[in-house]
């Protein structure tokens, strides 16, 4: 489980501070596929952020009792100055991973050929998607953090990347950020929808799509 006691979490501006998220209690099952909806600067990559550690809230605690990744689909994975090798096996050391089954798993997965062994600063942005998602996925985690994920790449990569969650879903938990309510259907089992800093659990995906798409006009 992850369970959000009083957390809360906030920004200063030049117009004041903006709440991400109001104080709040409650816990997220880490076994369990579960969607987070909100608007665009809603604040859901901060949320996923806080959960995975890299950030922390101004008040309370975040606390998982289940392993849990870091934000996929994030900006700032791999080191611009390390090849896509060096980066996998850096990231199984972190992890206590075999870093040869997490480098053959990366290399197979992200499909990079020679780019491979190249420094990731010369990679394009799709690249930089296949080698991040791939050394995400090569560690094994209870709860997968996934952002936007399923909409970076091609088509091509999209698809291995849903053919992937499928495939991780019957072991292992989902947190995901995603507008689309296609995607949500078919992987996730509860949503919940960040509103106005609040957020608000649902166990019926239809409900928590209308609260997302029609909530904040009614």
């Amino acid at each position: 489980m992850i369970h959000l006691i009083n957390a809360s979490k906030a920004y200063r501006t030049a117009a004041g501070y903006r709440v991400v998220l109001h104080p709040t209690s409650l816990s997220i099952p880490s076994h369990q596929s579960v969607a987070i909806l909100g608007r665009n600067g809603a604040g859901k990559s901060t949320l996923l952020k806080m959960i995975s550690g890299v950030e922390t809230p101004n008040n309370g605690r975040i606390i998982s009792t289940a392993s849990v990744s870091w934000p996929i689909g994030l900006s700032g994975g791999a080191s611009n100055n390390m090849t896509g090798r060096q980066n996998a096996r850096f990231v199984a050391h972190l992890n206590g991973a075999d870093e040869e089954v997490v480098d053959e798993f990366v290399e197979e997965f992200a499909e990079l050929g020679a780019y491979y062994d190249e420094l990731v600063l010369t990679y394009s942005s799709g690249m930089r998607s296949r080698l991040n998602f791939g050394i995400s996925f090569a560690i094994d985690f209870d709860c997968y953090l996934i952002d936007e994920a399923t909409s970076a790449g091609d088509q091509w990569f999209r698809d291995k990347c849903l053919r992937l969650f499928e495939q991780r879903r019957t072991r292992s938990g989902m947190l995901m950020v995603s507008h689309n309510p296609q995607t949500i259907n078919q992987y996730c089992d509860m949503a919940m929808v960040l509103h106005d800093g609040y957020l608000v659990p649902f166990t019926n995906l239809d409900e928590a799509v209308n609260f997302y798409c029609y909530g904040s006009s009614r």
